[in-house]
């Protein structure tokens, strides 16, 4: 009980290896097991969840979403329960996701810096987030067959029925990405980029236009202007060497405009125009899969 809330708690498990099932049994935490023999996806083992609770507790108001690789802080489930409570137009609220060990890789500090988003409303919010049940039964929960993007995808829905999402200025979870090699930063980018073009497709259509601009602007950094630069060294070195400095001139722009510490922003910049590539991998990546009418497997990454 906190703060006179009653609080369960529901693990789904997707296969794990480790003795994660026997521990939660034994602190009393209510155990799914997804079925691993259908294609494994995030939004499946949510809706599993979800789902039990509802059958458990018919009369719950607010479920708490975690990925299995974070922490809850402690007060904020509070502080979110009392916002929910406050302003009832509000589906899901969630705050500052942290990084637990950011100094141990620069992916990691790059995870940091891309979960510190604006204070306030906003159009979606990640895989940590406490949601209001009946705006989530109103939209049918998440879609089952998203590889990645669950969550802003479910954000489109719920605000296309007139609920806000909220960006609360409160820790909320600790996070540990564990991404220690540059392969592993690879696979996450290609798992966004293949977000970002099935995100477009759904909803790609004004007056939302969900993803449509992440997904021009990998096509362009890492399609259309590498063409534009080979077509230059063709006509003369010299015109491609002058053409090729377009990147590390983004890489400054983006960098002199940020707000974060020099060093930072510069990292930030640096794999923010690098992150275009494999991004434009996994828009690759989905494209074929419609092609060939096939549904992608889960891009892990760690």
């Amino acid at each position: 009980v906190l703060n006179n809330l009653s609080m369960e708690t529901i693990l789904v498990d997707s296969g794990s290896t480790d003795d994660s099932v026997n521990t939660a049994k034994k602190l009393g935490v209510e155990v799914m097991s997804l079925d691993m023999a259908l294609p494994f996806t995030a939004a499946r083992a949510r809706n599993l969840g979800f789902d039990k609770a509802l059958s458990i507790y018919p009369a719950i108001k607010y479920v708490q979403f975690v990925d299995g690789d974070c922490q809850v802080s402690p007060d904020w489930l509070s502080s979110a329960v009392h916002f929910l409570a406050e302003y009832d137009d509000v589906a899901v609220v969630c705050g500052r996701r942290k990084e637990i060990f950011p100094e141990n890789s620069i992916y990691n500090t790059l995870c940091d810096i891309e979960w510190n988003t604006p204070v306030g409303e906003a159009k979606a919010c990640g895989g940590d987030a406490l949601m209001r049940v009946d705006a989530l039964k109103v939209v049918g929960g998440y879609r089952d067959d998203l590889i990645a993007g669950e969550e802003p995808e479910l954000c489109v829905r719920l605000r296309q029925e007139k609920w806000r999402i909220w960006r609360l200025d409160a820790d909320m979870t600790q996070h540990d990405a564990n991404i220690m090699q540059f392969k592993q930063w690879w696979k996450r980018s290609v798992r966004a980029g293949y977000a970002f073009a099935e995100g477009s497709r759904i909803h790609g259509a004004a007056p939302e236009l969900h993803w449509v601009a992440e997904s021009r602007r990998a096509m362009v950094w890492a399609v259309i202007i590498p063409a534009i630069i080979s077509i230059g060294f063709f006509v003369h070195p010299l015109l491609g060497i002058g053409l090729l400095l377009i990147y590390p001139l983004q890489i400054l722009r983006t960098t002199l405009n940020s707000n974060l510490p020099i060093k930072k922003a510069f990292l930030y910049s640096f794999f923010l125009v690098l992150g275009k590539f494999p991004e434009q991998v996994g828009q690759f990546k989905f494209l074929w899969n419609c092609f060939r009418n096939k549904r992608s497997q889960i891009i892990e990454y760690k």
